[in-house]
């Protein structure tokens, strides 16, 4: 883990309870709460960001998207081999 920074939280005596549970039975320890709570904020801000592309999206054809998709993977195929090329050089 990086530089790791301390948050003070609250939550429900419910939900405490049952996150401590549930660690417990699958063998975490109370050190493992940390990283718990880091990965359901990463997937919590991972699915908001796709929830808002969604949105920000909802009025673009099919076919429009995939042409976007499309010319950005093909932009980010070119850099990575063009840096490949420059690493051998």
């Amino acid at each position: 883990m990086q530089e790791a920074v301390r948050w003070n939280i609250k939550v429900s005596k419910e939900t405490d309870l049952t996150l401590r549970t549930y660690l417990g039975s699958q063998g975490m320890r109370k050190g493992d709460l940390s990283k718990f709570i880091e990965e359901a904020v990463r997937w919590r801000v991972f699915h908001r960001s796709i929830q808002d592309i969604k949105a920000r999206n909802a009025d673009t054809g099919a076919d429009e998207l995939q042409s976007i998709i499309d010319d950005a993977v093909r932009e980010v195929r070119d850099d990575r081999r063009a840096k490949a090329k420059a690493d051998k050089a």
